[in-house]
Parts: structure tokens; C-alpha cells; sequence
């Protein structure tokens, strides 16, 4: 019986070894982003990364090659639920073809949370942190209405949007944008059912320069008398500026963006793009290690901005030419606080 008893004891130390073991064991989360280019994205990267390690949250971070590399985000989420993840913070670049592999994750009990773009539908996360994107784009398209002033209703609109599978912040921001301008935009929902004359047409851009210089040269042959150009973001702004510029047209025809990064303002300020609505990617991807945090630690579940189903991280307009009736703020300010 000595011997049973010491065998027993033996084994109920090991078993409380191996669970203090295991509670030892640092959470861990992943981070899928779109791309590792986009200055957007390296600055949620940096706030994940930064309150993940205030909070002793191991952090595996994964990114696509390009905007709408839907293959690369799959495998990384694949990779996540193997590794045995307590959440995943994912902006995607596919948000309906993302949608099953990410309910196998939430089938493991993993906490999903969207960052910046909504899935389609949004449930298919367990919370998003974000933008409001369509009231960022409806305060450009307000500010670029109130700029023309009467003009506005002989406007020559080029719009150069993310990609072809229209993600949700791509329909957010454009359709935002018309709203804001004063353009019945048919099914708020759907891009491109518009039939507003003032519509020259739209490109996609990838989200970055190169696409958005291609996407003006497209859109500047089609209609050279192009006057006004919303872009996804400030990439594809920087991208269309060179190409209106190479066509002597950089002085006549306004841009309007969304971000708010530190490039992007300095943008507003140089007379590169006319205004901007400022995002927080810093606090949204922080914000989303918080909450995994929580959920591991006693199944915390994210709550939403009352009235909303996300939790909005806030937006506001930048620019150097206050529109009466479109609240915004200064380029000084914006400066102080890009992204963050």
C-alpha cells in the first residue's frame, strides 16, 4: 500500500506539474494582414506587436504578397489553427471566400476578429474592429461637394477602387463617397449600378501606386476632362497624382482619400490630395489583442459601439480647406495623430 500510495502521489505531482506547465504557457494570437507593403498595415502590424508583448501575448503574424492574395490568407489561417491560437485578427482580402476557412477556426474555439474590413457577412467574425468606411467615404464626398460648390454638378468622377472582388471596404468607402457628393448610388450595397452621368467610370488599383497610376492613365483616356477622383486609399492616390501629373493635370482636378496615414497627410498638405479620412490601424489592431487576451483569460466576448455591429475605432477628415457643415480637422493635427 506504501508503494501504491507513493506511485499516486508521483503521479498527481506530475499531473500538477504539467498543469502549471500549461498555465504557464503564454497566449497565443495570430495577425493576417493584407500585405506587409502597405504602410496601413506595417502600422497595425507594430500596434499588435507592441501590445501583444505589454500583455505576454505571443504573436504569429502573416501577410498576403499583394492586395487580394485570398490563396496566401487561407493558408495562414490554416497555419493558426494548427498552431493551436486563442484568436485571429484578420483584415481580408477576400471577405466572402474567407468566410469558411475561418468558421473552422471559430469551430476550435479560436476568437475571430475582423480588423478594418467587415467580412461578408460581418457574423462571420466574432467581433470587427473598425472604421466606420462608409462614413469616411461620405465625409470626403460631402468635403469634395462643398469644394465645387456649384460646379459640382458638372463633375467628371474617376473612381479607383481595390479589386475586383469588391470587399466590403471597397463597397463601403465608394458608395460612402457618392452619398456624400449627392449621388443616388441604386443599391448602397452593390458598386457600379450607379447611373449618374458625373460617373466617368472606375479601375482597381491592388490598394497600392503602381495600380492607381494605371488606373488614372485608364480612366484619363477614356474622359480626359476628369475633375475629381476618389481613391480606396492613399497609395493609389500618390499613383493617380503621377499619372496626372505626366498628363498636366495635376493642378486642376482634386483627389480625395481615405487613410490618414503620416504619408498621406503630408499629402493633404503639400496639395496632393485635397482631404482625407484619417483611420486608427494602430488602435484597432491593439485593441484586438486586448480582446483576445480577455477571451483567454475567462471567454471575455468583444461588445460593439452602441447602435453598431462592430466597434468603431473612430474617423475623422483631414484637410487644409474647411468645408462649412463637413466637421474635420487640421493638417497640423492630423500629423499629431496619424495612425495612431
Amino acid at each position: 500500500m506504501t508503494t501504491v500510495f507513493r506511485a499516486s502521489a508521483a503521479v498527481s505531482a506530475l499531473a500538477l506539474s504539467i498543469g502549471a506547465a500549461q498555465a504557464q504557457e503564454p497566449v497565443r494570437a495570430c495577425l493576417i494582414t493584407k500585405t506587409d507593403i502597405n504602410p496601413f498595415f506595417v502600422k497595425m502590424k507594430e500596434g499588435a506587436t507592441a501590445k501583444a508583448a505589454e500583455l505576454g501575448v505571443e504573436l504569429l503574424t502573416f501577410a498576403g504578397r499583394i492586395d487580394g492574395d485570398h490563396e496566401t490568407q487561407q493558408q495562414a489561417v490554416e497555419s493558426c489553427i494548427a498552431a493551436g491560437v486563442k484568436g485571429i485578427l484578420v483584415t481580408a482580402s477576400d471577405t466572402k471566400a474567407i468566410v469558411d476557412p475561418l468558421s473552422q477556426a471559430r469551430d476550435a474555439g479560436i476568437l475571430v476578429i475582423a480588423l478594418d474590413t467587415p467580412l461578408d457577412p460581418i457574423d462571420a467574425a466574432d467581433a470587427t474592429f473598425a472604421t466606420d468606411n462608409r462614413e469616411a467615404g461620405r465625409l470626403i464626398g460631402a468635403w469634395a461637394a462643398g469644394t465645387m460648390g456649384d460646379a459640382a454638378a458638372e463633375a467628371r468622377i474617376a473612381l479607383l477602387n481595390l479589386s475586383a472582388s469588391n470587399p466590403s471596404v471597397d463597397v463601403l468607402r465608394n458608395q460612402g463617397f457618392l452619398e456624400g457628393f449627392g449621388i443616388d448610388v441604386g443599391n448602397p450595397d452593390v458598386m457600379g449600378d450607379e447611373t449618374d452621368p458625373r460617373i466617368v467610370g472606375g479601375e482597381v488599383t491592388s490598394g497600392n501606386e503602381e495600380g492607381g497610376r494605371e488606373a488614372m492613365e485608364a480612366l484619363l483616356q477614356r474622359d480626359p476632362s476628369i475633375n475629381l477622383v476618389y481613391t480606396i486609399n492613399e497609395p493609389a492616390a500618390a499613383g493617380a497624382y503621377e499619372a496626372l501629373r505626366s498628363f498636366g493635370r495635376e493642378n486642376d482636378v482634386t483627389i480625395v482619400s481615405v487613410d490618414g496615414g503620416c504619408p498621406g497627410v503630408q499629402n493633404v498638405q503639400e496639395g496632393v490630395i485635397g482631404a482625407t479620412s484619417q483611420q486608427y490601424p494602430l488602435l484597432m489592431a491593439s485593441q484586438g489583442i486586448e480582446a483576445i487576451a480577455a477571451f483567454a483569460a475567462d471567454g471575455t466576448m468583444p461588445e460593439t459601439t452602441e447602435g453598431l455591429d462592430f466597434t468603431d475605432t473612430g474617423v475623422a477628415l483631414v484637410t487644409g480647406e474647411a468645408v462649412e457643415g463637413v466637421e474635420s480637422i487640421s493638417v497640423e493635427e492630423g500629423l499629431e495623430r496619424c495612425w495612431g
